[in-house]
């Protein structure tokens, strides 16, 4: 077997181990998007639960198997929380992950970013090249929440893109993810290019919430890395299958759908990975 199919034989076991185990997902995500980042890690066979009071997330954070945060709608409210739940989960070793959305078009997000990733240490950071290029200090083009236009990773810039992203990985510990047409996945020394997924992707609101508590769900199992890729991987296959929908709404079922019913047949026709 070749060494591609080992790790897609690991992700497939990876997505069968929670299936079977069902773990619950701590995710603080904002309202845009609470109800359907729910049914995605129920999708994945997870239990998802939403608290975000300040009073209660440190006990709930203990009492489960991973943790989503996710900067989308800030509010006091939720910063404390996550905050809370971060150290929580970084004092317990349980694996979090979080989303930086908008800390290239907010000075409050970014600075709250930094802080976050500094004291929780998450084991995933997820965001666009933008994104993380403004966490990282470099100048960047964000376009309110979405990449720049010059930022986009192509064939002639995705090698200066990569060193930025190993980078910022070993100067972390953490898994970084950018999300685009291609996304990438490094912890530093292994990096991975994903380039599943579809346009529509980009037509409904809040999948970008949704892989990052698909790769809560996944990093539960333990596995980090291959937890990350499995979510990204999926998230690309599922949107592929659900392209052809009648309209956005629709779409969206289909995504959960997809999601919910894959095979592991189906995942191995349709990865579409490789290591650099």
């Amino acid at each position: 077997m070749t060494k591609q199919g080992l790790i897609t034989d690991k992700l497939l076991e990876i997505r069968r181990k929670i299936k079977v185990e069902k773990p619950l997902i701590h995710c603080i995500t904002n309202p845009i998007s609470i109800n359907d980042c729910a049914n995605m890690v129920l999708a994945t066979g997870g239990k998802p639960i939403m608290a975000q009071h300040p009073l209660e997330v440190g006990e709930i954070t203990r009492t489960s198997k991973a943790l989503g945060v996710n900067l989308g709608n800030i509010t006091d409210i939720r910063m404390e929380s996550m905050m809370i739940s971060g150290k929580t989960a970084y004092e317990n070793k349980i694996p979090q992950a979080i989303d930086i959305v908008g800390v290239g078009c907010s000075k409050l997000r970014l600075n709250y970013a930094r802080e976050f990733i500094t004291q929780c240490r998450p084991n995933v950071i997820k965001g666009n090249v933008s994104e993380i290029k403004a966490l990282w200090g470099i100048e960047n083009n964000a376009k309110g929440i979405d990449v720049g236009a010059s930022d986009i990773i192509t064939k002639e810039n995705y090698k200066e893109n990569i060193e930025i992203l190993k980078s910022l990985s070993l100067k972390t510990n953490a898994i970084i993810v950018a999300t685009g047409k291609i996304d990438i996945i490094t912890d530093g020394v292994k990096t991975y290019l994903v380039s599943n997924g579809c346009e529509m992707l980009s037509m409904i609101t809040g999948t970008g919430c949704m892989l990052n508590v698909l790769i809560a769900s996944y990093i539960s199992s333990g596995s980090i890395l291959e937890g990350t890729i499995l979510a990204v991987v999926l998230m690309g296959i599922c949107g592929e299958l659900s392209k052809d929908a009648k309209g956005t709404g629709s779409f969206r079922t289909e995504l959960l759908d997809n999601m919910y019913s894959i095979s592991p047949d189906t995942i191995k026709e349709k990865i579409k990975y490789k290591l650099i």
